[in-house]
């Protein structure tokens, strides 16, 4: 006597989520427990913080890396300090950069020219000279904690604003 395997009718297998929806559904769970899991609403916030302030500087392959390192020492949010960081991107790399270099030269002074992105190829940003470094980085610095402090604080203020209608609907 053999047995044969019981195959799920057409109707039962469209009932089940789809593979794709399965996967969605548990990085969405994963990324939802990533963001709450550590802190309260300040050491989150300070964590967003120090991310958005060194995601504003070029060092490219570091940010990450150093905005956990700072975000220890301010007791932020590991997760949210390296997702900070993303507000440099592929996409926002050339307009982040020549807008902190131009708040440098209007600070400093004239330096030389924003290079090209021909010029940016061909040499590393660090080989332009120190006028430019210099005016790039104060710029960055600059920019990195005007927004570290508004969009830090902003976070803050919406974590607090949510709980405060949280404890209001029970109440």
């Amino acid at each position: 006597m053999t047995v044969e395997p019981v195959r799920p009718s057409a109707s039962s297998s469209d009932r089940r989520p789809s593979r794709h929806k399965s996967l969605l559904r548990l990085l969405r769970q994963r990324l939802l427990w990533l963001w709450h899991h550590e802190g309260s609403h300040g050491q989150r916030a300070r964590g967003l913080a120090v991310g958005i302030f060194m995601g504003c500087f070029p060092f490219f392959g570091l940010q990450i890396v150093l905005s956990v390192a700072l975000a220890s020492v301010v007791r932020g949010n590991h997760i949210l300090a390296a997702a900070g960081t993303w507000i440099s991107n592929p996409l926002t790399y050339l307009p982040l950069y020549w807008f902190n270099y131009q708040l440098g030269c209007l600070v400093l002074g004239p330096g030389p020219a924003f290079p090209s992105l021909q010029e940016l190829q061909q040499a590393p940003l660090w080989d332009l000279g120190l006028a430019m470094s210099g005016r790039l980085l104060l710029g960055s610095l600059l920019v990195g904690f005007i927004g570290a402090v508004l969009l830090g604080g902003g976070y803050w203020l919406l974590l607090e604003h949510k709980q405060r209608r949280r404890v209001n609907v029970q109440s």
